[in-house]
């Protein structure tokens, strides 16, 4: 792979990375693919939710899962002080909810009035109607990473709302857009 008439390797510097060494970062890590879900959490009486990518299962025993917040946005204040929290995978059909979710500037009053959800069953927090799976988590470790905090938590409740068809048709991000599996 070349990158801009380059052989196919950028060195970073040691020091710290320039604008180029970022950009060329974000252009190779965009072929990263990840599936779409969202995270949401109820605190002070109110919902915050936003699209994340970047989440994964940590272990099965006991059920464990991480998910890596901006540490300046309002999601991240939500989880980190609500302590509990909910991640909706999405389905191909839910690109619009990722597109609104994932928008800079949402309201802070109303943010699901276009959302189909539910609450959890175990926090309240909001679940994603339709979600080929989702899971309730309660916070135990928080890790400072860079511009991120990664926010693991215990699963305290796990379900599946979506039909099996829509289960094996899940949104992915790839190549910085949302794409399909292809099934």
């Amino acid at each position: 792979m070349e990158l801009d008439g380059e052989p196919a390797g950028h060195r970073l510097r040691p020091d710290a990375p320039d604008q180029r060494d970022i950009d060329v970062y974000r252009a190779l890590s965009a072929d990263i693919a990840s599936g779409v879900a969202v995270v949401s959490a109820r605190w002070r009486n109110r919902d915050y939710a936003a699209t994340v990518s970047g989440f994964l299962s940590v272990s099965y025993d006991p059920p464990t899962m991480l998910v890596s917040l901006f540490e300046e946005s309002r999601i991240c204040d939500a989880v980190a002080s609500s302590g509990t929290w909910a991640l909706s995978l999405l389905a191909a059909r839910h690109q619009g909810t990722a597109n609104w979710l994932a928008s800079p500037g949402n309201p802070v009053e109303g943010l699901l009035n276009q959302v189909p959800y539910r609450r959890g069953p175990a926090t309240g927090a909001a679940v994603i109607g339709g979600a080929p799976a989702w899971f309730e988590l309660r916070t135990t470790a928080v890790h400072p990473a860079a511009t991120h905090l990664l926010i693991v938590g215990a699963v305290l409740a796990m379900g599946r709302d979506a039909p099996g068809a829509e289960s094996a048709d899940p949104l992915i991000h790839f190549a910085s857009s949302y794409q399909r599996l292809g099934r």
